[in-house]
């Protein structure tokens, strides 16, 4: 079994850490909440792999090991779905 891999990607502006774990075509994408970081997913990660999926665990914008915006107080929910719009389309998971 593989471990889970760390990348960053340019999403809108910011440079994005993803975990990721497993090469299935089905895809399951794991979103972490306040004040959580990609790591709280990490054991489920490694179980879906095991079970043929492509894990995928983001840190969003000013978590964990993302950049942080140069206004963070101005983030809005919209701006969290944008950048998780646009990982998707990063990674070519269909919506």
């Amino acid at each position: 079994m593989d471990q889970i891999q760390h990348k960053y990607v340019d999403i809108r502006g910011l440079k994005l850490h993803i975990a990721e774990i497993g090469t299935g075509d089905k895809v399951v994408v794991f979103l972490h909440g306040f004040p959580e970081i990609w790591y709280t997913w990490r054991y489920q990660m490694i179980a879906v792999a095991k079970a043929g999926y492509r894990a995928i665990a983001p840190d969003f914008r000013g978590y964990g090991l993302s950049e942080v915006p140069s206004e963070p107080e101005k983030t809005t929910f919209k701006d969290l779905d944008d950048d998780l719009l646009a990982i998707f389309d990063n990674f070519c998971i269909p919506k």
